[in-house]
């Protein structure tokens, strides 16, 4: 009953009792000017249009000039007209709780399964500074995730930040899920950005399964809304995670994708006036994403951790695209899928040669080092040989690394593929027989 009340207190303390109002002035193809906010808006505000019509259009403030604040919607600008009132609502809070588990919420907070959700009693800001440096531990130990290759070759550490750089088609989705599924955490935050809205469904009931939803909670902004909500609904999933770890929690927090996210952090920034430079990205999207990335990691002394994973889409395989330069420079850790490998069958289709886990050397043994270094010289060695090898140019004895590397690259070819649902010892174990060691 206490409980009921202390939120019952909470809704009603966010109840407003009085509210700024300007007038919208002009009206462009992406963005409004509103009049009569200037000295009150700050960037990042939100604000109301009650129309003409009767509608009502939410939106953001992206700028501020001398006399007007420059604001995008949340949707389609059709009914706004000249003198139409806006309201000032102030910064936008995420209130995310215990009870949201298992749920499908939208940038807002709202539910979108069709079952009412009460917002949390604490409000968290969308956008805060991460940890202070100096106050932030260390990474932790390492997670088992479900997947031979994670368990050896490219270790999670608890409170690690790493990367899933992919096309599409070659298995990150389902790459994602089996992570979700699989790695150690107290709780899951999943952002789904700009995902086509088919395939929400399919992800959570199928992809994801009943287990990996019984521990989850996924925030969603569909492919055809507004670059507002697909930024915001990742500041949404880092907020919700943030709240969960100042409570002492591990939460593992997976954004599907930071390319989604660059993309929709373009669109308002060139409509706020920035100029475009690298394939017409502002040059705001380097601290953009790595702001956003810099929350997920060790929690300060005394609170919990954030393990994150995020995912990048690399047209064409290009890992020098704006996006993925520059977000390997940010994480600790970058995972390649090849579209080669996936095409051939192998899945996950993780190329252990470019990718990298920077919680290697400590997370592993001395003896567990040196078997993942003999791993990747017999991988390095067929893969540099492996053209002669498939012309029939290369004659057997002609250099023992190649024919040992020939004879064992089927196996560790497989072992790349299996899951570990008994753990990174017994999985060490395994690439241990694998390689004849």
């Amino acid at each position: 009953m206490l409980n009921d009340f202390s939120a019952l207190r909470q809704e009603i303390g966010r109840i407003r009792n009085h509210a700024r109002v300007g007038r919208v002035v002009a009206i462009g193809q992406a963005s409004l000017e509103i009049a009569g906010l200037t000295h009150q808006a700050r960037i990042g505000d939100q604000v109301s249009i009650a129309t003409k019509g009767g509608g009502v259009l939410g939106g953001e403030i992206v700028a501020l000039s001398g006399g007007t604040a420059r604001a995008m919607t949340y949707g389609p600008l059709d009914g706004a007209a000249m003198g139409d009132a806006a309201t000032l609502l102030g910064a936008a809070e995420a209130h995310p709780s215990t009870d949201w588990t298992g749920r499908i919420v939208d940038a807002f907070g709202a539910p979108l399964d069709g079952r009412p959700l009460k917002p949390g009693p604490v409000a968290a800001p969308l956008r805060r500074d991460p940890p202070a440096a100096a106050s932030r531990k260390g990474l932790g130990g390492r997670l088992a995730t479900g997947l031979r290759v994670f368990d050896t070759m490219l270790p999670v550490a608890r409170a690690q930040r790493i990367g899933i750089f992919a096309g599409s088609g070659v298995g990150k989705s389902t790459l994602l899920a089996g992570l979700a599924r699989g790695i150690e955490a107290d709780i899951v935050v999943l952002g789904l950005i700009g995902e086509r809205g088919r395939e929400l469904r399919d992800f959570t009931e199928h992809a994801l399964g009943p287990e990996g939803m019984a521990r989850a909670v996924v925030i969603a902004a569909t492919s055809d809304q507004a670059p507002l909500i697909k930024r915001r609904a990742a500041w949404m999933a880092m907020a919700t995670a943030e709240v969960f770890r100042d409570q002492g929690r591990h939460v593992l927090l997976m954004i599907d994708s930071l390319t989604r996210f660059a993309e929709a952090h373009r669109e308002i920034a060139l409509t706020a006036g920035e100029a475009p430079s690298l394939r017409a990205y502002p040059p705001s999207t380097a601290n953009m994403i790595a702001a956003l990335c810099e929350r997920a990691g060790p929690g300060p002394r005394g609170k919990g951790d954030i393990t994150a994973i995020f995912s990048v889409l690399v047209a064409g395989s290009d890992m020098d695209e704006p996006v993925a330069d520059i977000t390997r420079g940010v994480l600790d850790g970058h995972v390649v899928l090849d579209r080669g490998i996936a095409e051939r069958g192998r899945f996950p289709a993780v190329d252990v040669r470019r990718s990298v886990s920077r919680s290697l050397p400590g997370v592993a043994s001395e003896a567990e080092n040196a078997l993942l270094a003999r791993a990747r010289r017999t991988l390095t060695t067929y893969e540099n040989a492996a053209l002669m090898i498939q012309t029939g140019l290369y004659a057997a004895g002609s250099d023992r690394a190649i024919d040992e590397a020939i004879a064992l690259w089927p196996g560790l070819d497989a072992f790349f593929a299996e899951a570990a649902p008994d753990g990174p010892p017994a999985s060490f174990a395994r690439l241990r027989k694998t390689l004849g060691a």
